[in-house]
């Protein structure tokens, strides 16, 4: 449904019926006083033949539509269409603790989770801003958040793992700071986990109530196997397992209105992130149409003078 910014000029349409009117009773009352008079010449002249006065009426028909298009435009109209003007402010929240390094997705979980990310940046919006944090032991930011995704695509090629541990709360406050940095737009989160939080000063809880005070949405994307991966051996010679909190990560998307999605390996990752923009609900503002409505005026008026006075005028 449309908004007029401008109202006013809807007033104008009101002459639409009332000129339509005078053209009726002037046409009729022309007829009329032909009628009175007996002389056949001029009884002609005045009711003209059928053909000319249908092309009459067609060519007022034109001027009204002209004008009462020209009065919509003046009144502004506004249609609620996809976000293009502002924009979605998009920040990648990746792991790059140790457990990253693992080999089970190829040619290891960082580089398949960089290249997935990839995958996202490629497919936002132009007027999208995107940015980068990493998490290990604490949280850094690799990208700033930037309309210039070709520069944050080369921020997120140098990000390399670490030998930390795993700090998803710190990540996810940082990543909410960061889209809260540029102001008016829509800001998403996706976060991106393999192990459990065992590391930094701001739990996982703590961060979703920051999103929730922000009202961000978090998208997050658990990464791991369906066999059990060893990473190495502790001093007994015991195997170390990479383990995936699925739990920690599912209420983070809940509590904040995102989505929890599991990867098995480095082709399900890919998919994960090439259809997460289609998950992006993109807010909806209200576009002007106003230069549909002038331009289709000015259209039906060149239309009704080249009819008139042109070289293919029908009117003799």
């Amino acid at each position: 449904m449309p908004v007029f910014y401008n109202p006013i000029w809807l007033l104008g349409l009101i002459l639409i019926p009332v000129l339509a009117g005078v053209y009726l009773w002037i046409t009729k009352k022309k007829k009329k006083e032909a009628i009175t008079f007996s002389n056949l010449a001029f009884v002609k002249s005045a009711l003209g033949d059928v053909k000319k006065s249908r092309r009459t009426h067609i060519l007022f028909v034109i001027a009204l539509a002209a004008l009462a298009l020209l009065f919509i435009g003046l009144a502004d109209p506004h249609i609620p269409l996809e976000q293009t003007k502002e924009g979605v402010n998009v920040v990648l929240v990746i792991d790059d603790s140790g457990s990253m390094q693992a080999n089970d997705y190829k040619p290891s979980r960082i580089e398949a989770a960089k290249s997935a990310a990839d995958i996202l940046l490629r497919n936002l919006d132009p007027k999208d801003s995107a940015g980068v944090v990493v998490f290990e032991s604490g949280a850094t930011t690799a990208a700033y958040l930037s309309p210039d995704k070709d520069r944050v695509r080369e921020k997120l090629a140098s990000v390399t793992p670490r030998t930390g541990q795993t700090a998803i709360g710190d990540g996810l406050a940082l990543a909410i700071d960061m889209a809260k940095s540029i102001p008016n737009k829509k800001n998403v989160v996706i976060l991106l986990s393999d192990g459990v939080n065992n590391a930094g000063v701001i739990s996982p809880d703590e961060a979703v109530g920051f999103a929730n005070a922000a009202g961000i949405q978090v998208f997050t994307v658990g990464l791991g196997s369906s066999q059990p991966v060893i990473l190495g051996y502790d001093w007994m010679g015991n195997p170390q397992y990479a383990q995936l909190d699925e739990a920690t990560l599912q209420s983070i998307a809940q509590k904040s209105g995102g989505k929890y999605f599991k990867s098995v390996n480095d082709q399900t990752l890919k998919e994960i992130y090439a259809g997460l923009n289609q998950e992006i609900l993109r807010e909806k503002e209200e576009t002007s149409i106003k230069d549909v409505f002038i331009v289709g005026a000015l259209v039906l008026l060149c239309i009704e003078l080249y009819l008139r006075y042109g070289r293919g005028r029908i009117i003799q």
